[in-house]
C-alpha cells in the first residue's frame, strides 16, 4: 500500500523515509530539489502536528484539527510526487518499493475472442425480434468478452460479406431486441449474425447466420 494511505503513526515514519530519499537524490526519481524541499517542509509540519495531537498534555480539538489539515496537505503533495516518480521509466519497481510506493503492475492484454456466439430466438412480436446470444451451452458472455455486435439482413439468403449486412449496434447484454421498420413487409425473412468483441474492441469470428420470419413464421439456419 502506498505510504500516504497509512494511518497517522505509520505515515509519520514512512513519510520521513520518503522525504529523506528524495531529498538525497531528487533527480534519481525524476524530481527537482525544490520539490523535495517543499515536501520536507510538509513532512516536518505533519510530524510536529501529530506529536502535539497525540500528547495527552497538548491534545486538544484544535491540535487534532491542525494535525488533520497537515496530513491533508502532506498526502496531496505525496500523491503528486508519486505520480511523477511512477511515470518515470528510469525508476525501477525495487526503487518504488524502497520509497514506500506500490510497484507497477503489468497488465496482460485480453486477446480477441476466438469463438463465435450462438443466436437463439426468444420471441417474435410483430416486427420486433428478441435474441439470446451465448457460446455453446453456457449462458452469458465468454471470459474476456466485453460485448456483442449484431447485424441483420432482409432477404431470401444471407450475404457472404459482413459489409453488406446492416449493423444493428453493440450491446453489453446477451438478450437484445431488434426492431424492423414499416418498410419490412409482414412475414419477411430476416437474417441475423453477430460476433463477440473484447474491451479493446477487437472482434472475434462471426457466427453462422440464422433466420426467422417476422410477424410469425418458421426458424432456420444457413447451411
Amino acid at each position: 500500500m502506498n505510504f500516504y494511505r497509512r494511518k497517522d503513526a505509520e505515515l509519520v515514519s514512512a513519510s520521513g523515509d520518503f522525504s529523506t530519499a528524495i531529498t538525497a537524490a531528487p533527480a534519481t526519481y525524476g524530481l527537482v530539489a525544490a520539490q523535495a524541499t517543499a515536501y520536507a517542509a510538509l513532512d516536518t509540519a505533519f510530524a510536529s502536528a501529530y506529536a502535539t495531537a497525540v500528547d495527552p498534555i497538548t491534545r486538544t480539538k484544535a491540535a487534532i484539527a491542525a494535525k488533520n489539515q497537515a496530513r491533508k496537505e502532506l498526502v496531496a503533495s505525496a500523491r503528486q510526487l508519486a505520480d511523477y516518480i511512477i511515470s518515470n521509466p528510469a525508476v525501477s519497481n525495487a526503487q518504488l518499493i524502497e520509497l514506500g510506493l506500490d510497484p507497477r503492475t503489468e497488465r496482460t492484454p485480453i486477446p480477441a475472442p476466438t469463438v463465435s456466439p450462438s443466436i437463439d430466438f426468444v420471441s417474435v412480436t410483430g416486427r420486433t425480434v428478441k435474441l439470446r446470444l451465448h457460446t455453446g451451452v453456457r449462458r452469458g458472455k465468454p471470459a474476456g468478452v466485453n460485448g456483442v455486435a449484431i447485424f441483420s439482413h432482409v432477404g431470401a439468403t444471407p450475404p457472404a460479406s459482413i459489409e453488406v449486412w446492416k449493423f444493428e449496434g453493440n450491446s453489453g447484454r446477451t438478450v437484445v431486441e431488434v426492431a424492423f421498420d414499416d418498410s419490412v413487409a409482414p412475414g419477411a425473412l430476416v437474417w441475423f449474425t453477430a460476433f463477440w468483441f473484447n474491451n479493446r474492441k477487437q472482434s472475434g469470428p462471426a457466427c453462422d447466420p440464422v433466420s426467422v420470419n417476422i410477424a410469425g413464421g418458421g426458424v432456420s439456419m444457413a447451411a
